[in-house]
């Protein structure tokens, strides 16, 4: 799994994601992120990498 920045403009992505966000409920915010990391991990398409990433995130947030 590849930890190091990866993203050519990473800020503008950010921009980007944040704003397809705007003017959504919490539940409409969440069914967005929802289905933007299945199109990405869709994208990806290894298995094994992604339950990777699964578990560092999971990690990441303090998640018991």
């Amino acid at each position: 799994m590849n930890g190091a920045p990866n993203i050519p403009d990473p800020d503008g992505f950010y921009e980007a994601w944040l704003n397809a966000h705007e003017h959504l409920s919490d539940a409409e915010s969440a069914a967005l992120d929802a289905r933007l990391v299945l199109l990405l991990a869709n994208q990806l398409g290894d298995q094994a990498l992604l339950m990777e990433c699964i578990a560092a995130a999971r990690a990441a947030g303090g998640g018991a």
